[in-house]
């Protein structure tokens, strides 16, 4: 079916210079451009919802890596939940809702092809972009396949707080779990007692001796460390770690910025000792696994087992302050920018 085909004008940023450390407003271009009518088979997609997340920093980086590097010049591509608003026949139509990677910008011209139709009962549009998209996806596979937790083991997170950790902190209280969180606020650390229900949270900007409050809050030893953090704090869990514990390494925003290497962590060597598996991971390696995260999310929302919160920023033009308030742990839970109507 042929529905109301016609230009469309669109704004997007663009990554204008590559950041040297902390990236600034000045490395991100407001860019202004028209989208031809969409051919047979093609529609044209409103963006409501953007993904704002630190994994981008690195393809800010022009080297090799499991995905290509962002380009100069071109608008920068991450998660997107958006609606058809005009379709030239093609398997969407015009009112689908569907889950992108073609952020960030208002509109854009698709073949379909990597485009997701999503239903809007399994959650609220911008969940799709948190607990029910990519980093809920993540906390699901790094927590279950990579960390292969059990029914009564201690897990420790950090940046729980963040979309992944606070999801990974629930889902490990979901299966039995005794749950310890560290976060940069207070606030956080009041939601993750209260509201996600942890066992144990602390404030690591208070904390003069990180591993000395680790040890206070886990007296009986760390079996998984879910690291989002790097540096010092896995240098403590590799401190409290229990023999034949998983570390699952999900991020490292602690080093993302850094323009010489950190000393953090000195103490790899328990590695060895203790006889712990370290793994790294990637989740769009485990799409397979997203009908089954589907099923379990949809039973756990419904049964009120899991809680999330989200940062939101309005219009495409906050999109690069909505970054860079990343790195300064001005979010809480998941960051977003709105940039449509719903």
């Amino acid at each position: 079916m042929t529905e109301s085909v016609a230009e469309t004008v669109s704004r997007e940023i663009h990554l204008k210079s590559r950041p040297v450390g902390m990236p600034t407003a000045e490395n991100f271009e407001l860019t202004t451009v028209t989208l031809p009518a969409p051919q047979a088979g093609q529609v044209v997609v409103r963006n409501l919802y953007l993904s704002v997340d630190p994994y981008m920093r690195g393809r800010m980086v022009d080297r090799k890596s499991y995905t290509p590097p962002f380009r100069l010049g071109e608008a920068l591509t991450g998660g997107c939940v958006g609606q058809v608003v005009q379709a030239n026949a093609g398997p969407l139509a015009v009112g689908d809702y569907v889950l992108g990677m073609q952020g960030w910008r208002e509109y854009y011209l698709s073949d379909g092809k990597g485009l997701t139709r999503i239903d809007p009962t399994l959650a609220p549009l911008p969940a799709f972009l948190g607990i029910a998209g990519m980093p809920g996806l993540t906390a699901y596979v790094g927590l279950l396949d990579i960390g292969q937790v059990k029914a009564g083991e201690t897990v420790f997170v950090s940046a729980a707080a963040g979309a992944v950790g606070a999801t990974v902190c629930q889902i490990a209280k979901i299966k039995g779990c005794t749950v310890i969180g560290s976060a940069g606020a207070d606030d956080k650390v009041a939601w993750l007692l209260n509201e996600a229900g942890v066992d144990a949270a602390f404030n690591y900007k208070k904390v003069d001796d990180l591993r000395a409050e680790l040890a206070k809050h886990c007296p009986n030893g760390v079996d998984v460390y879910f690291d989002n953090v790097g540096g010092d704090h896995l240098e403590a869990a590799l401190d409290r770690m229990n023999n034949y514990g998983r570390l699952v390494m999900c991020g490292m925003i602690a080093q993302y910025n850094a323009t010489e290497s950190t000393p953090a962590p000195r103490n790899l060597g328990l590695i060895v000792g203790k006889r712990l598996r370290m793994q790294g991971f990637i989740v769009s390696d485990h799409v397979a696994r997203q009908p089954q995260f589907f099923a379990d999310l949809r039973e756990w929302i419904a049964s009120g087992q899991l809680t999330w919160q989200e940062t939101i920023y309005q219009g495409i033009e906050k999109s690069p302050q909505a970054f860079l308030s990343l790195f300064t742990g001005q979010n809480f839970g998941k960051m977003l920018v709105k940039v449509g109507p719903v």
